[in-house]
């Protein structure tokens, strides 16, 4: 089953097995979002700088405070850049940890999922001729993997570059989702874009990944098969 939820700026689609699971990803996104909202009452700076933010004292900051940071480090850029596939994170470990072996957690384009079975995961580009018509076929895994998108013509997010699209795939819904921004950063017209990746590339963890911009795809590393769709 698949699911919408929303709550405030979070807007996701929430898929499992069953409902039970659906219900466990929501609990795990407020509880979660309500950790990070009480850190920012009292360190506004997170939530507005776009530099790398210094976690002190980590054992008594939340969670999901240290994940953004320490992800978005990796990139020299501001932790809010992690927030969405961290909060997608979150939802899919707490539905894995209850038993689930299915299920997908798509916040604005940044999913976190663990399958038992093929899944087709879709690239929206905008205007480009390569929105909405291809797929990242995902084999089945019990491994989480992150693949988040970021887009300098798409959607409200802050972004310094032009990409339609910058796709980053690895085992950290959070990792995948800094470096989507930082990749995105880098690609500002098309002769950016295959030199985009060495903003990424020297990072452990990351799998692949690829950039969209207008007519043309690059890809780098490894990244699931692209299939087209209809």
């Amino acid at each position: 089953m698949k699911e919408s939820f929303r709550l405030k700026e979070t807007f996701a689609w929430i898929t499992a097995e069953e409902r039970k699971y659906v219900e466990i990803a929501k609990e795990e996104i407020k509880q979660r979002r309500k950790e990070l909202e009480r850190f920012v009452r009292w360190n506004p700076y997170f939530l507005v700088t776009l530099e790398s933010y210094q976690v002190k004292e980590k054992d008594k900051v939340p969670e999901i405070v240290r994940r953004m940071a320490e992800s978005a480090e990796k990139f020299c850029i501001g932790p809010m850049s992690a927030v969405a596939g961290t909060l997608a994170e979150f939802a899919v470990e707490a539905m894995r940890d209850a038993g689930a072996t299915y299920a997908m957690v798509d916040n604005g384009g940044d999913v976190a999922l663990i399958n038992d079975r093929d899944v087709l995961v879709g690239i929206y580009a905008g205007e480009s001729a390569f929105s909405n018509r291809i797929a990242l076929k995902i084999k089945p895994s019990a491994s989480l993997l992150g693949i988040c998108t970021s887009s300098g013509t798409v959607g409200h997010s802050i972004s310094f570059g032009n990409a339609d699209a910058a796709t980053v795939i690895s085992n950290s819904a959070s990792l995948s989702d800094a470096a989507a921004t930082a990749l995105c950063n880098s690609a500002s017209d098309a002769h950016s874009v295959s030199r985009a990746f060495h903003s990424i590339n020297h990072v452990a963890g990351i799998k692949g990944a690829f950039v969209i911009y207008k007519d043309v795809l690059a890809t780098w590393g490894e990244i699931p098969e692209i299939v087209k769709i209809k």
